[in-house]
Parts: C-alpha cells; sequence; structure tokens
C-alpha cells in the first residue's frame, strides 16, 4: 500500500526552494544565540542570581551586617561594657554633619547633648535634648583601646567625641546608661557567629551522615532515617530548654558559647542529612558514578571527587536557608535566660532588657536589637531564595 504525501507537506512540495538560508558547514547558525553557551554551572547561578533584584539588595544588607561584625570595635564610638550611671534610659541623640554658625556652615558632624529634667508628679529624672549644647565629633578618633580581629590592639574609632567623656548615644542608653549602638555593634558579632559556626557544623554532620546514608543504604540508611524523625518529631523549643539548662552554671561566657552552638548542630543537622540523601541516591544510578567505581576509585574518592561537586550550589543553597534558623533559636534561648549570658553580648541577651513593658514605655529603643534581628533573618531567607531559584536546572 502506497503512503500518500500531503501536498502542502515539505515532502510533497517538489523543487520548492526553502526559505531559510544554508549554514555552511563548520559554522554555527547565526540565529542561536550562543552568548551563555560556554558558561560554567557558577556562572550560570551568578547570572541567574544577579536577576534576583531582592536577593542582591539582601545581599548588600548582609554585607552590611558582616562589615559590622568583622570591624565592630572601629564602627562601635563606646565601650559596650562601660556605665555611665548619670546617663539610665539616655533617649537617642540624631547626627547632624551641617554646622551652621553666624558665620555660616561647614562640615562638622555633632550631636545635641541632654538636659536633665524632673516630673514632679512621679519625682522621675528624665532626658531632653538640649540644642544649646553641641557635642562634635571627629572621624576616626583615637579613644577606647580594642583588639581588631581580636589579634591587633588599635584605639581608632570611625567617628567618636571631641572630648572622650561627653555622651554620645545614636541608640539611646541601656539601665546601666550603656550605649546601645555599641552593644548592637558587638552582638552582631556574636549572634552572627552563632549562626555561621552552627550552620558549619551541621553542613559537616548532614553532608557525612546523609551522604552515607545515601551512598550506602541498606540498614545504615534505615537507621538514619528513623533517627532523622525522631529527632525532627521532638519539640524544638522544651528541647533547646532542657538542654541549656543542663549546662553547669559556671561555665565561662567562651564555653558556654561553644556548648549552645553545639547544641544548636546537633537538632539542625537532619534537614540538612536529608537533602544530602536525596541528592546520593539520585546520583547513585548515574553512568559517571558508576564509571569511576570500576576504574578503581575508593569510595571517599568516588564521593569527595564526583558526587558532592554535582550538587554543591544545592548543599550551599541549603545551608543559606539554615542560617537564620539558628539565629532565632540562639535569640530565643538567650531571651529566655538559658542561652548567652551577660556579660556576653548578642541579640539575645540585649533583647532581655526589653522584657519590661513598664521599661519599654520609657525607653522603647531597647527593641532596637529585634529590629536588627528581622532584617538580618528577612535578608538571609531572601539570599536563600535567590540562591535556590538560581541553582535550579529548570528555572527560565
Amino acid at each position: 500500500m502506497t503512503r500518500m504525501t500531503p501536498p502542502n507537506s515539505p515532502e510533497g512540495r517538489i523543487g520548492a526552494v526553502s526559505d531559510t538560508p544554508e549554514v555552511p558547514v563548520g559554522e554555527v547558525d547565526p540565529r542561536i544565540d550562543t552568548s551563555h553557551g560556554t558558561e560554567s554551572q557558577w556562572q550560570l547561578i551568578r547570572r541567574r542570581f544577579a536577576k534576583h533584584r531582592l536577593a542582591v539588595v539582601s545581599l548588600w544588607v548582609l554585607g552590611f551586617f558582616v562589615f559590622i561584625a568583622v570591624f565592630a570595635g572601629f564602627v562601635a564610638p563606646n565601650d559596650p561594657g562601660d556605665v555611665q550611671a548619670r546617663y539610665t534610659y539616655a533617649p537617642p541623640q540624631y547626627l547632624h554633619f551641617i554646622d551652621r554658625t553666624e558665620e555660616g556652615w561647614s562640615f562638622r558632624p555633632y550631636v545635641y547633648g541632654y538636659s536633665v529634667e524632673i516630673e514632679p508628679e512621679a519625682l522621675r529624672r528624665t532626658f531632653v535634648i538640649d540644642e544649646e549644647k553641641k557635642i562634635y565629633l571627629s572621624f576616626f578618633k583615637r579613644d577606647w583601646e580594642y583588639k581588631l580581629f581580636g589579634l591587633i590592639p588599635t584605639d581608632i574609632h570611625l567617628l567618636a567625641p571631641e572630648r572622650s567623656r561627653d555622651p554620645f548615644y545614636l541608640f539611646g542608653a541601656d539601665r546601666l546608661g550603656r550605649d546601645m549602638f555599641s552593644r548592637l555593634v558587638y552582638g552582631t558579632q556574636i549572634s552572627l557567629s552563632v549562626g555561621l559556626v552552627g550552620v558549619i557544623m551541621s553542613l559537616v554532620l548532614g553532608v557525612i551522615i546523609g551522604g552515607a546514608a545515601g551512598y550506602f543504604g541498606g540498614w545504615f540508611d534505615a537507621v538514619t532515617q528513623r533517627t532523622i524523625e525522631f529527632l525532627r518529631s521532638l519539640p524544638t523549643i522544651p528541647l533547646w530548654m532542657g538542654l541549656a539548662a543542663a549546662m553547669p552554671s559556671d561555665w565561662s561566657p567562651i564555653q558556654t558559647y561553644f556548648a549552645i552552638t553545639l547544641i544548636l548542630s546537633f537538632l539542625g543537622w537532619t534537614e540538612l542529612a536529608r537533602v544530602v540523601r536525596g541528592r546520593f541516591l539520585a546520583l547513585n544510578g548515574e553512568d559517571y558514578v558508576a564509571a569511576a567505581r570500576y576504574d578503581g576509585c575508593s569510595h571517599l574518592r568516588v564521593i569527595i571527587r564526583h558526587m558532592v561537586p554535582a550538587f554543591t550550589s544545592h548543599i550551599i543553597t541549603a545551608a543559606s536557608l539554615a542560617v537564620p534558623a539558628m539565629i532565632l533559636a540562639e535569640t530565643a534561648l538567650s531571651f529566655l535566660g538559658l542561652g548567652l549570658q551577660a556579660p556576653v553580648i548578642s541579640w539575645g541577651v540585649l533583647l532581655q532588657e526589653a522584657q519590661n513593658i513598664r521599661t519599654l514605655a520609657t525607653a522603647p529603643w531597647l527593641l532596637l536589637p529585634g529590629a536588627a534581628i528581622v532584617i538580618a533573618v528577612l535578608a538571609m531567607n531572601f539570599i536563600g531564595d535567590g540562591l535556590r531559584d538560581a541553582a535550579d536546572p529548570y528555572a527560565k
């Protein structure tokens, strides 16, 4: 039986001339976009991430927080532990850069000083901004000494009063007259480092345990899965509270810091382990993995050299989304008095000052650490979303 060819089909148009220009052998069709053809996986991820505007802005915000954490002593104008009883709950001072006088104006940063008033009914001392008193500030001023990067002794500060004992409280003062801005800067150092160190430890545990479960399978995979399910079924906050309360009260701040980090890592590795296990199960059947085994590669070389690099971007994405959870966990424990304790300065420790409603009515600036937590957590979540979308091979 003879197949009938429709006259309108390309096969039926005998002798028809195609409108498509012929491409010489060895040359690339000019209609094909090859501008991104030679990009590596990381270049593709970077290009896709750059299109996520909210993630890019959040990356700059996170970079600002990291800068503050690294150069905390340089940014802080006052010693965070310096007690000034005369300025208890002093209100924030607004920073001015243009000094206007009868002779004209000049670029000279300053803040207004305080005047003390006594409320006749409550017999309570209150501070009022006095525009007759100007406290001039200097850039790169030498003042109290600190250690840059924890190693280099120096006394240079970004901005500080020209006279060392003049009050300078950008974010107000707490109940002991300590500078809230300087304490918030140093709290950034501790809170971000707890989240980062905790995620690194969770990442190591998750890659090792989840990778072994997905690669070898069998009874080890079954035991790992049941362990993960058991740990994820436990109520998180009570478990944190129980483990934190079990820490000895005579531990030093450094010991408490590492203990809190270990607790958060011990409970945070399960999600990362599930992600890694799933990726190992998917890669186990790939041809290049089987070829590496047949070539005589050891299990460790197959995992490290051939499997882990295939989903490094997914690991980074999962880790970036886990950092905010670590920061919130440390803040919650410290706020409840079960985590880091004074004299250690963290965002959670600073928020302990804001537990009293009556205190907040007179000093609402004590809630500023909460604003820093919200901004940092949102920025990290947006960065994680951007990385997740950029690492998705099916994203447009």
